[in-house]
């Protein structure tokens, strides 16, 4: 039982870890990338349910519009101007790492979508989430204006 209860306080210190900016800064982009693209999904679905969808056939379908690489590269095109340096340089960081891209997808679209995540994952990390919440809120919108 002890031994359960030791399993359960690691697991929980690694679900509650706190890192510094530095230690964030000195992360891999791909693995900064692959927390926010689970932190975008995560709220790509909870808007989707939000604005009243219920079919799952239909929320899968629609999330992909705003989660393909192409609809990334264009939000993170857009959002470049108001961006600090800090969050500059971790999209860049991103988007120059080398990571196999889908066949699906256009090479210079899917590195601008790992910049782009990693820019989530980084200011999650950080734990700075109202920065967060603003950069995804414009996202859902400029995807929404290139749907209309």
């Amino acid at each position: 039982m002890e031994e359960s209860i030791a399993a359960f306080d690691l697991i929980q210190d690694a679900l509650e870890k706190k890192f510094t900016q530095v230690q964030v800064k000195a992360m891999n982009p791909l693995a900064l990338a692959y927390i926010g693209d689970g932190i975008y999904s995560d709220r790509i679905r909870k808007y989707l349910i939000g604005i009243g969808h219920q079919n799952v056939n239909i929320m899968t379908k629609t999330s992909v519009s705003y989660v393909r690489a192409s609809a990334q590269a264009i939000v993170v095109h857009a959002l470049i101007p108001e961006l600090t340096e800090d969050e500059l340089r971790i999209v860049k960081r991103g988007r120059n790492t080398f990571s196999h891209v889908p066949k699906n997808a256009d090479a210079g679209d899917y590195g601008y979508a790992t910049g782009y995540e990693a820019l989530l994952g980084y200011l999650y990390l950080c734990q700075e989430l109202k920065r967060l919440d603003a950069l995804i809120i414009k996202s859902i919108h400029i995807i929404n204006q290139l749907e209309q």
